[in-house]
């Protein structure tokens, strides 16, 4: 499915002026709506349209947006600015009027940074305690390497890596748990062993019953953007327009989990920075980030330590690539997106709570 239309929110600000409603009568003294009821709004919209060669692309102000004649157009615009405006449901109990924080637990021997680190189910659980500790607002552990040329890893072999460190983190805290898995099977002992949401690469297209099982475990859901598997999505990825792209492909897999049975205050949405993206890619859905509000759902970031980062600033040890990762994460929280997935949790936070206060001129009020 392609739209016809796009809206992204621009000239977005920390507003300390109080909520505004989308049907608040008096249009010209708008400062902003609020975006996705969080505590940034915006006062124009980029509105986009596919066209031959490229797409086109023309800036709004919001007074303008309600009293211009939108044509054939005036239904959808009218849907997707209610979309990005809206506030967003919680989300296993924690309220996403603030950013919050997923530390990631790489339970193999290969993923891109840190494998091999926190192969036992010991230091895998005493890592997520740590990191919650530094302040993670969710563990998201994954057994199963999804970089680039990643080899498949048996069901066996994950249930093995991911459900006892599912169970150790249960049975110490409270703290809301994710499990990174494409096999139905994990996702359904995960749940059973206490996760709180689910957080699936490949949108749960990999198996063919792992959405039945996602709607059935009553748990959120997280879908993400990648053009092909892990072992071949980097060869040669195509895109018509990637940010644009990439939305059609999030909004129609939003819909088929709200068509599953999971209702769509539990889904959330990755851009899947790196996931069948090269470069230019990565960089162009990087700066179309407020796009993917109009979907309606929360926005999850994970462009920690990547290969773009490396790419831009000639770092080859992903590990050396921390700063990096806090420019994209503030970008990603400038954005509007609710949730970045990091690997380093301490100094993401110190970096989002500086920026906040920075952003809301006090330090006052900001939980």
């Amino acid at each position: 499915m392609k739209r016809s239309i796009y809206l992204q929110p621009t000239a977005i600000f920390w507003d300390r002026s109080g909520r505004r409603a989308v049907d608040e009568a008096d249009l010209p003294e708008w400062k902003g709506l609020p975006l996705a009821g969080g505590r940034l709004s915006f006062a124009a919209l980029d509105v986009l349209t596919r066209g031959s060669p490229e797409t086109k692309r023309r800036t709004v102000v919001l007074g303008d947006a309600f009293s211009g004649d939108w044509g054939r157009e005036a239904l959808a615009a009218a849907d997707i600015l209610e979309q990005l405006s809206e506030p967003r449901a919680r989300l296993a109990g924690l309220s996403l009027d603030r950013p919050r924080i997923m530390g990631i637990i790489n339970v193999t021997p290969d993923s891109f940074s840190d494998g091999g680190e926190f192969q036992t189910t010991r230091d895998a659980v005493e890592h997520g305690l740590r990191l919650i500790e530094e302040g993670a607002d969710i563990l998201d552990i994954g057994g199963e390497s999804t970089r680039p040329q990643a080899d498949d890893v048996g069901l066996n072999e994950e249930l093995r890596r991911v459900i006892p460190v599912v169970e150790g983190l249960r049975a110490k805290t409270d703290a809301v748990i994710s499990v990174d898995t494409r096999k139905a099977e994990v996702m359904r002992q995960a749940a059973r062993a206490g996760a709180d949401i689910l957080n699936d690469v490949s949108a749960f297209t990999h198996e063919p019953d792992s959405l039945e099982i996602a709607a059935d475990s009553g748990l959120p859901v997280i879908v993400m953007h990648a053009q092909g598997d892990p072992k071949t999505m980097n060869d040669n990825p195509q895109y018509d327009d990637v940010v644009l792209d990439v939305y059609d492909y999030l909004e129609s897999r939003v819909q088929a989990c709200i068509s599953a049975g999971i209702p769509k205050s539990k889904i959330i949405a990755d851009p899947g920075i790196g996931f069948g993206k090269h470069l230019h890619h990565n960089v162009a859905v990087m700066a179309g980030l407020a796009l993917y509000h109009g979907l309606g759902v929360p926005i999850l970031l994970g462009a920690s330590r990547k290969k773009m980062i490396g790419q831009l600033c000639n770092v080859d040890d992903a590990k050396e690539r921390v700063p990096g990762s806090l420019a994209c994460a503030i970008a990603g929280v400038a954005a509007g997106v609710q949730i970045v997935r990091v690997h380093d949790v301490k100094e993401t936070k110190q970096a989002i709570e500086v920026w906040r206060a920075c952003s809301a001129g006090t330090e006052k009020g900001l939980d």
